[in-house]
């Protein structure tokens, strides 16, 4: 069972003090909290990809790339790629020469995002939005199974590649590709039939009501002759651990109420209140807000319900201070995960079975 961070680099006001950061500022935030998370013995740390004033990451790669030189252990992933409005070949160039920075640490998960401010900064059409990612991701995965001889047909939105080598060729064979889904089935079983591992954003309702997407997506992987025990699953969920229940509800209330509600107004959504909050946070809610205990809990219960092989916690959806950010992070390494651990047994390396054609993963552990 693998335990990890997830973050967007917000940029939000501090509900507190009403100041904002820099986007260089919060850049070095995140790299000094992949530092720690390595540090207390996480897993992985996932960089979402946004292009909007309120988040810093638009370029995952380049910032764990700084991360890369101060870690040794930790796994390197975005969180998501919006590879839709991107060029799967500069994502593969980019996470090879990420994986080669860390000896083989880096990830790509792959997604259609749940923002669309790339699109018309790239200069895409968002009735093209199914299109682009179906198209993008053969390339991407053409690209995986033989980086140094991609032949690829080419479609509607991208050339063709006859014959090209992409360089630098990755340390790890074949470079480690996810899918990231929000709750969309034919998006998990896109993910089973091609034999990749599924990341699913739990942000709303009760994780149970996701069994159903990962039964649909074991049975797609199945179908297509993929052997569903050698697909790992992963969950993202928000959340705060701090040392009590009420510390952890205080540092983090305001600022994901804030969030909440910014983005809620943009889609419609009712206004985020202190009700539904304690709600989500109740024990079979979709938020991780309590004291180690009762987080470790709720990643058992994810595990129990789901069977998943990864849990990735996203403490800052809204700007909680940095010092409070990294106690979350030190607890879930070294209060948290060793529970979880010790219950769902030895951690497996959560690494994508060689498409056909393609050279066996390496293991790392």
């Amino acid at each position: 069972m693998e335990i990890g961070i997830s973050a967007f680099a917000e940029t939000t006001p501090d509900t507190t003090t009403g100041a904002t950061i820099t986007h260089a500022e919060r850049l070095r935030e995140v790299v000094e909290e992949i530092e720690l998370a390595d540090q207390v013995g996480l897993d992985v740390y996932g960089l979402g990809e946004h292009h909007r004033a309120d988040y810093a990451a638009s370029a995952p790669a380049v910032a764990l790339a700084a991360a890369a030189s101060r870690t040794s252990r930790i796994r390197l992933s975005s969180a998501v790629t919006v590879l839709s409005s991107d060029d799967p070949v500069r994502v593969f160039q980019q996470f090879a020469t990420l994986d080669g920075l860390s000896d083989g640490r880096a990830e790509v998960l792959a997604g259609r995002g749940s923002f669309i401010e790339s699109f018309p900064l790239f200069g895409y059409d968002l009735d093209d939005y199914e299109e682009l990612f179906t198209e993008k991701l053969d390339l991407l995965l053409t690209i995986q199974r033989d980086p140094a001889h991609v032949v690829w047909p080419g479609g509607r939105h991208r050339a063709a590649v006859d014959g090209l080598g992409v360089y630098p060729l990755p340390v790890q064979q074949p470079l480690p590709v996810w899918i990231g889904v929000g709750g969309s089935p034919q998006s998990v079983v896109r993910a089973g039939t091609l034999g990749l591992p599924l990341a699913i954003a739990i942000i709303g309702g009760e994780p149970a009501q996701f069994r159903p997407l990962v039964d649909l997506y074991r049975e797609a992987a199945r179908r297509a002759g993929h052997d569903p025990a050698e697909l790992p699953v992963a969950t993202h969920s928000h959340g705060f651990v701090a040392g009590t229940t009420q510390q952890a509800v205080d540092a983090h209330f305001e600022p994901y109420r804030h969030t909440m509600n910014v983005i809620g107004r943009e889609r419609g959504w009712h206004p985020f209140s202190r009700t539904g909050y304690e709600a989500a946070r109740s024990r079979r809610g979709a938020l991780l807000v309590g004291s180690p205990q009762e987080v470790a809990e709720k990643i058992l219960l994810q595990r129990e319900l789901l069977g998943i092989d990864r849990f990735m916690l996203h403490p800052s959806a809204g700007t909680v201070p940095h010092r409070e950010v990294m106690r979350a992070i030190e607890l879930l390494g070294t209060e948290v995960a060793p529970v979880v651990r010790a219950e769902a047994g030895p951690t497996v390396p959560s690494h994508p079975v060689a498409l056909p054609g393609a050279a066996a993963p390496t293991a790392r552990t």
